[in-house]
């Protein structure tokens, strides 16, 4: 249902347009006979001066007249183009705003998918390349719906052989303009393929400069930039070469039909004498304007695929991330509606309530029920048995580089989905809860927390997802060891940090993180090996901090030094993706070899 509705954007934007489209019809018949009166008066001005030798006295009249039909036209004309750039800015800003609403409200999965420099090139360049579509196709369209109509009309009634010559070769133009437009349409997705790579490519690079300048790797990856912007020159010139094509086959129908009325009307005029000057003149004047329509419908028509092109990039971006647009309150009510309905059905069918996360114990007791997990087919994969972790329980997950430990605390946290078997959050599969409502209740610090760019104030008020007081924040840079570090800047908390302003060390960084746990007091809190890297003295500091958060909070450390591991209640032990056994530190010393083997090593490397 979610595939069907991403699949008609261009569809939803028109339906929010029909005023404008209305618009478009309406100056489009005008337009039409706008054409049609000009052309009958520039006939009737040659006809009355050339041919009857009339004064000029006699002619002032329908001069004026002719002055402001033209007048008119170009202001209909005008205002074709004008609500059309209208329609397109309209319609690129509810793009825009949809595609940022997915990427903010996205899940989890879908939001570590992908580069960042292609959602970019999505957001910004594939949504403006949508413009052709609705300042240029659609005025175009709705003009050669309505205008070749009405002058074939008029045709027939001066003279029907034009008419036949014209209905027989009108279809060319369309039936040439489909069979481009669908290889323009390929050829443009293609294009912004290479476009999402290429801007994906040259952000990496970019954020990696000083690594690849250091590992002496900046020539190669000038080179693979250099591919990848090639690539984007020959698919856009591809589309060029569609679209040079396009306009001289168009051009060459076009002439080559205008030379057929206009022998066919000299052979009329001048060889049987079957019509008058009045009406020859005024047919192959409405026969140029005839197919100047069409040959412009054909090259909107490119512009308009190209851009369909663009728009199918940003609706297969909507269709991964799976998330629908921001609900309306009283979508919000039908919704806790239906949601109750539910509920009450599932009561009667199974005898239990549906989860909601607001009235969860917390902290919550957690369990792995036969989980497995795989990023890709003949990738890494995790296997789990049952392992249940109780309310406020600290647990460790140990095991060599690459054992799983990270895909294990990430199945936890919600950020991967279990290809088989559940995550279950007391007696509850943790995806049948509400994402943003679950990690409402989690704080995950990683070995290298995110600092944005702003004040140590605003990075540590970012934990709590709501409006916070400046004593609030202050209380949570004390708890987290981060005071001492604060007091020593001339500005405080509203030093400037991130990118652009002053950098942190990697303890630093973690006493950040923590502060923004404080202040969100979770109930579920999961460390990826927090203190790796770090002095001792940095390491105590912040493990005191940790000790304190994790009063309130079931806490699931992925775990490096002795001393974290021995004093945890629960040890889950991972080698080669498979959880193998778990247990206390001296349960686990006493009968798996592996564990006590990597404990006799950090023993040895003076790591306890």
């Amino acid at each position: 249902m979610k595939r069907k509705a991403k699949s008609n954007l261009i569809s939803q934007q028109m339906s929010l347009q029909q005023k404008n489209r209305l618009l478009l019809v309406m100056i489009s018949l005008a337009l039409g006979v706008a054409i049609v009166s000009q052309a009958t008066l520039v006939a009737e001005a040659v006809q009355r001066i050339f041919v009857e030798k009339a004064s000029f006295s006699t002619v002032v009249l329908l001069l004026g007249l002719l002055l402001a039909v033209m007048a008119v036209r170009a202001l209909l004309s005008y205002g074709n183009g004008k609500v059309g750039l209208h329609m397109a800015a309209r319609a690129k800003t509810n793009m825009r705003a949809s595609v940022l609403q997915n990427l903010t409200h996205a899940s989890m999965p879908s939001t570590l998918s992908g580069q960042t420099g292609g959602k970019v090139s999505i957001a910004l360049d594939a949504v403006d390349e949508a413009d052709s579509y609705f300042s240029q196709y659609m005025p175009r369209m709705m003009e050669a719906a309505m205008i070749p109509i009405l002058i074939l009309v008029v045709t027939f009634t001066q003279h029907a052989n034009t008419g036949y010559i014209m209905l027989f070769t009108a279809p060319f133009i369309p039936l040439f303009m489909i069979l481009v437009g669908l290889q323009t349409k390929n050829k443009s997705e293609e294009k912004y393929a290479q476009l999402a790579e290429f801007s994906g490519t040259f952000l990496d690079s970019l954020q990696g400069l000083v690594t690849l300048k250091i590992f002496g790797r900046a020539k190669r990856q000038q080179q693979e930039i250099e591919r990848s912007s090639l690539g984007y020159r020959d698919a856009t010139m591809g589309i060029l070469k569609i679209a040079f094509t396009n306009t001289f086959m168009l051009e060459s129908i076009v002439m080559l039909s205008i030379g057929i009325v206009a022998l066919e009307l000299a052979i009329q005029l001048l060889v049987f004498k079957s019509m008058t000057f009045h009406t020859a003149f005024l047919v192959l004047l409405l026969v140029p304007e005839f197919y100047s329509l069409l040959k412009n419908t054909g090259t909107a028509f490119h512009s308009g695929r190209t851009s369909m092109g663009a728009i199918r990039k940003v609706e297969q971006m909507l269709a991964d991330t799976s998330v629908t647009s921001m609900p309306t309150e009283h979508e919000k009510a039908e919704k806790a509606t239906h949601t109750s309905d539910t509920n009450d059905l599932m009561v009667q069918q199974t005898g239990v309530h549906a989860p909601r996360t607001e009235l969860i114990p917390m902290p919550p007791t957690i369990e792995l029920d036969h989980v497995r997990f795989q990023y890709a087919p003949d990738s890494f994969g995790l296997e789990t048995g049952q392992i249940s972790i109780g309310p406020g329980e600290q647990i460790a997950i140990v095991g060599k580089s690459g054992s799983g430990k990270t895909t294990l605390l990430h199945l936890f946290a919600g950020l991967l989905k279990s290809d088989s078997g559940a995550v279950l959050v007391n007696g509850s599969q943790l995806s049948s809860y509400e994402e943003a409502a679950w990690f409402e209740r989690v704080s995950y610090i990683t070995q290298h927390p995110y600092i944005f760019a702003g004040t140590f104030a605003e990075n540590i008020s970012i934990g709590a997802g709501r409006n916070v007081s400046r004593a609030e924040i202050e209380q949570a840079a004390e708890e987290a060891g981060l005071a001492v570090v604060v007091a020593q800047l001339e500005q405080g908390l509203d030093t400037f940090v991130g990118e652009g302003g002053r950098g942190l060390s990697g303890g630093e960084k973690q006493r950040l993180a923590l502060a923004r746990a404080f202040l969100k007091r979770p109930s579920v809190i999961l460390f990826d090996e927090p203190t790796v890297g770090l002095d001792l003295h940095t390491e105590r500091v912040l493990q005191q901090s940790i000790a304190s958060l994790a009063k309130t909070a079931t806490m699931i450390t992925v775990a490096h030094r002795l001393y974290t591991i021995q004093h945890a209640d629960n040890i889950l032990f991972m080698d080669n993706g498979v959880l193998v056994d778990s247990g206390h530190h001296e349960a686990l010393l006493a009968r798996l070899p592996q564990y006590a083997e990597m404990v006799d090593v950090q023993r040895k490397g003076g790591l306890a």
